[in-house]
């Protein structure tokens, strides 16, 4: 068959990614140990079926990046707001939210203007944009769906029950905390303010340039740089600088990672290997990141090292296979 999801590698694709988003999103970073590797049961239908569901639904209507960084956006303030609660949760797991994220809280919004970033940046690169960008470049054909209608349906319902499920978990584990009305109606606007963008910004992202797009080394590197700057900015900054200086420094960041972004992409030749190289510079700097963040989770100091040195060398191993499969199959300048 000449459709892709008529291949059987079409099912290596969709449990490579319901697999990779979890380890990308939870063990690479270190706030889940090895020693617990168990609980991906729990992880996969979350992460792993919504990584799915935002890669089909971008692919299934025409559209690409934008869509799916918007929808990983999306996905972030789901998780950490109406099935964890963490947004709203000031002694969320133990962990007094409310007194590291207060310089920043605003009262209208319910939360942390800085927890908004960290959630909203982590899962929107890392857990949705980085996992899919590595699946798809080992396929031909990236922009083809991998699901059918039966199947895309299975993986809403294993989402919605995963979701249900978890939420149940965390309302019993931190002391059936639950969130304000206001605090619920106001994410609830959020996430769907999010998802309305992903829509409206359409199937292309503007006329091509004239110049040439850079090399793939080059958005790599940028993509290993901004992104390292923002964890560096978390470790170095937070407890020395006044909170809002963070959140300023964020925004900073992240119009510097768009116009770059919109500039490079519209650029002649850009395609998958550009792609992939910016997920391969983002997917590196969790490797380095997250042997900090495993040592102040409280895991035993081996347990973590363990972790960071088995998940760390499978994300390099990893990348340099997307990264000669990408070449391989030459250069796409679509989506």
């Amino acid at each position: 068959m000449n459709d892709a999801r008529g291949t059987p590698h079409r099912w290596r694709s969709v449990f490579g990614l319901i697999l990779l988003a979890p380890l990308v999103g939870e063990f690479l970073l270190g706030n889940t140990p090895i020693s617990d590797l168990g609980a991906l049961i729990l992880f996969i239908p979350l992460y792993g079926c919504g990584a799915l569901l935002i890669r089909e639904t971008a692919r299934r209507t025409g559209r690409g990046r934008p869509t799916m960084l918007l929808l990983g956006a999306a996905y972030g303030l789901f998780e950490e707001g109406p099935v964890d609660q963490m947004l709203w949760n000031p002694h969320y797991g133990g962990v007094p939210f409310g007194l590291v994220y207060a310089g920043t809280h605003v009262p209208l919004l319910g939360t942390s203007v800085a927890l908004l970033q960290d959630v909203v940046s982590m899962h929107m690169i890392w857990s949705i944009c980085v996992p899919i960008a590595l699946v798809e470049a080992f396929g031909r054909a990236p922009q083809r769906p991998w699901l059918g209608r039966l199947g895309l349906s299975v993986t809403g319902v294993v989402f919605a029950a995963g979701s249900l499920g978890l939420a149940a978990l965390q309302y019993a584990y931190n002391d059936r905390f639950m969130a304000s009305a206001w605090q619920w109606t106001v994410g609830a606007v959020l996430i769907a303010g999010l998802v309305v963008a992903a829509f409206l910004a359409g199937r292309s992202t503007g006329p091509r340039s004239l110049a040439a797009a850079p090399a793939p080394w080059r958005a790599g590197c940028a993509a290993l740089a901004l992104t390292s700057a923002y964890w560096a900015g978390q470790l170095l900054l937070r407890d020395h600088v006044p909170d809002w200086i963070v959140v300023f420094f964020w925004l900073l960041l992240a119009a510097t990672a768009l116009v770059v972004g919109l500039r490079w992409s519209r650029g002649r030749g850009w395609g998958d290997g550009h792609r992939v190289a910016v997920a391969v510079g983002a997917l590196l700097t969790y490797v380095w990141a997250g042997f900090p963040q495993a040592a102040d989770s409280g895991t035993p100091t081996a347990v973590a090292l363990t972790g960071n040195a088995v998940f760390g060398t499978g994300a390099l191993v990893l990348a340099a296979a997307a990264a000669r499969s990408v070449r391989r199959h030459g250069i796409d300048e679509s989506g």
